[in-house]
């Protein structure tokens, strides 16, 4: 097999360079608990606890703002997980008949 000497620019190939694609973090989401007059503060402070992952005594913070303004949030989130964890709540909420409301809303409104 012969030896090709020529360069690659002779041969007409070309080397393309991507241009640099800069990464910025993914939008965050607000989880906002809804105070009704049916849901019990305990099972308020169970997901807080189990699917929000808080402590109880941050649970129990967090219940009691919801429960003296009106709402609170239980956790700041990508839009994925933030869904994902109001479907859970959801679906508990209903399974033990509670009225409980969640909401999205974006960090920094």
């Amino acid at each position: 097999m012969a030896q090709n000497s020529k360069s690659d620019d002779e041969l007409g190939v070309q080397t393309l360079s991507r241009p640099k694609s800069s990464l910025r973090p993914p939008r965050m989401y607000k989880v906002i608990l809804h105070n009704d007059d049916y849901t019990t503060r305990d099972f308020v402070v169970d997901i807080l606890c189990h699917v929000f992952g808080h402590a109880e005594t941050v649970a129990i913070q967090i219940m009691l703002q919801v429960h003296t303004s009106g709402s609170g949030v239980a956790g700041i989130y990508t839009h994925e997980i933030a869904e994902t964890k109001i479907h859970t709540v959801d679906t508990l909420a209903k399974e033990n008949e509670f009225p409980l409301k969640l909401s999205l809303e974006p960090e920094g409104t």
